[in-house]
């Protein structure tokens, strides 16, 4: 029999979950991850975050020009535009108005990394003849084709497969020789999606419920409990050349090499030490019990650790679920609670203190995320506070190497559906080229089979390029200064009086302190909330005596201090 006809044949429980920490993996040891990490000239790892269910795009990137026509199509689950204390949180007053959109009111963290330049938002992206079917959209995505397309391999898995050919899994793995002892690809959760998947290769994954655990489960299956007995189920000796005998060898073999990634992430995971961030796991509002708990933080967390520690892997993937929200999306009696405010929450704010956590690790320029859902809702609600499978949808990109800003336009809201703007194929392409700095040839002939950069569109014209991602990383100072502005004194010297002027990019509290030479505050100048836009101030400096000082400006995330002399 032939090895890859055995290996269909192999029963889908011998594949284990394996956990650290609590957190269920799947170690992608039949994907060259590792590959990558050690033969590449980058250091830099993608994260896929999986929205499982299809997220509501609508509700969270608001049209503003057209909310009159969005609230018309979906009045009973709307987020409201003024009179609440909780309405949608404008993003960017310097976008043009067909792409003006607001910010669910509990994104208020994906705000503040917009703000900073570290996200990018890509609206109507889909695939053409999107069915809204949850496991074939799925498998579309994650397959890298088309809806005609039955690919048994992931886009990922082909990716590396041909980057670092001719090394085979599991032969070739792991390898000390080229210090490659990581795992290949880390799945959080006990499934094992396509997008990893290689042709004529499969995942292998171990099970435990905490390190500790782990390394003790490893120690107990090292040797023969008996001499003529190995508990994995090792044949005797006059059967190893035979099919039955080389075939379960093989597999003991998988077992083996599973048992080697388990204990390096084991390592890792103690090197990796502790984090000094705080990671957000309750959501503080009305919402169903299941909704409460934050599942996507204990994921990133763990993937922080593992960096720090020294893991190699490039690329993970983390999921977080509830997204098939039909009915009760929102609170009969507030549509800006419920379950899919929770959600937007809980990515929100772990996605914050996963970028603090990078950054406070010295691991922020070599991590990026990009998330993928199977399909986008209906513009129109329904009848049960909900909202029925879409096409197209938004996707968001994080991190400190993104190239910040929103792509593409509000969608038709005269449309049943979301128009597709972007293939999703357009998005995850560009990142290779510019994130993993793949190839461009590579990318089209090996891993999409076609140009989604460059090429031909089936329906005409062509494919641009998207710079979602940057190739040198570098100041966003010219992105956040377009958007908040601190301006100088006028006059400077001054003596009782004085006038400056800022720009703000988001409603919100804004303080202006003046300070002496020792950091001593002074004076209040400001404490008030402003809208966007740009503001003219007058202070009366009466009764400050003369010297240095310094003024700065403080609303949410962002600070710009500036110098004043005071004269008598």
């Amino acid at each position: 029999m032939k090895r890859r006809n055995f290996l269909k044949k192999i029963p889908l429980a011998l594949s284990l979950p394996f956990a650290i920490n609590g957190i269920p993996l799947k170690v992608m040891a039949s994907n060259p991850l590792s590959r990558l990490a050690q033969q590449g000239d980058s250091d830099r790892v993608l994260i896929i975050l999986q929205l499982h269910g299809g997220n509501d795009g609508l509700n969270t990137l608001i049209p503003v020009d057209a909310y009159d026509q969005y609230y018309s199509r979906r009045a009973n689950i709307a987020i409201p535009k003024s009179n609440s204390i909780r309405r949608y949180i404008p993003l960017d007053s310097t976008l043009p108005a067909d792409a003006q959109v607001g910010l669910h009111p509990d994104m208020q963290a994906m705000k503040g990394m917009y703000d900073q330049g570290k996200m990018a938002f890509v609206q109507g992206v889909s695939y053409k003849n999107n069915n809204g079917s949850h496991f074939r959209g799925r498998d579309i995505w994650f397959m890298g084709g088309g809806s005609d397309d039955y690919f048994s391999s992931g886009w990922v898995g082909r990716y590396l497969q041909q980057e670092y050919a001719p090394l085979q899994y599991p032969e070739d793995f792991p390898n000390e020789d080229i210090d490659m002892l990581d795992p290949l690809g880390i799945e959080m959760g006990s499934d094992v999606s396509l997008i990893f998947h290689q042709e004529g290769n499969i995942p292998t994954s171990l099970s435990l419920n905490d390190p500790v655990a782990f390394a003790n489960l490893v120690e107990e299956l090292e040797g023969f409990q008996d001499k003529d007995i190995d508990p994995r189920g090792k044949v005797p000796d006059f059967l190893n050349n035979s099919p039955y005998g080389k075939e379960m060898n093989w597999i003991l073999g998988l077992e083996k090499k599973s048992d080697d990634y388990a204990k390096r992430l084991y390592e890792v995971f103690l090197a990796g030490g502790e984090t000094s961030v705080t990671y957000p796991n309750i959501y503080p509002f009305n919402a169903p019990t299941g909704s409460k708990r934050n599942h996507l933080t204990p994921q990133l967390r763990l993937i922080a650790r593992l960096l720090a520690g020294g893991c190699k892997t490039k690329v993970f993937m983390v999921k977080i679920g509830g997204f098939d929200t039909h009915a009760s999306q929102v609170e009969s009696y507030d549509p800006t609670m419920g379950i899919h405010a929770a959600l937007m929450y809980h990515i929100s704010t772990a996605m914050k203190a996963f970028q603090d956590d990078l950054k406070a690790r010295g691991l922020e320029d070599r991590v990026l995320t990009v998330t993928t859902s199977e399909f986008g809702r209906r513009v129109h609600s329904n009848g049960s506070y909900g909202t029925d499978h879409g096409t197209g949808g938004p996707i968001f990109v994080f991190g400190r190497g993104v190239n910040p800003g929103v792509v593409g336009k509000v969608p038709d809201m005269t449309k049943d559906n979301i128009e597709m703007q972007y293939d999703y194929r357009q998005i995850y392409a560009n990142l290779l080229k510019d994130w993993m700095l793949v190839d461009e040839e590579k990318i089209n002939n090996d891993i999409f089979f076609g140009d989604f950069i460059n090429g031909p569109k089936e329906d005409g014209g062509n494919y641009e390029p998207l710079p979602l991602a940057v190739q040198v990383i570098s100041s966003v100072d010219s992105f956040v200064n377009q958007r908040f502005r601190l301006d100088g004194c006028h006059p400077n010297p001054a003596k009782n009086q004085t006038a400056f002027s800022f720009m703000i990019n988001t409603e919100g509290l804004v303080r202006v302190v003046m300070y002496d030479q020792t950091g001593k505050a002074v004076k209040t100048l400001i404490n008030k909330t402003y809208e966007p836009g740009e503001h003219h101030v007058q202070v009366d400096l009466t009764g400050v005596p003369a010297g240095l000082y310094i003024y700065k400006l403080n609303i949410g995330s962002f600070e710009q201090a500036k110098k004043l002399i005071v004269t008598q």
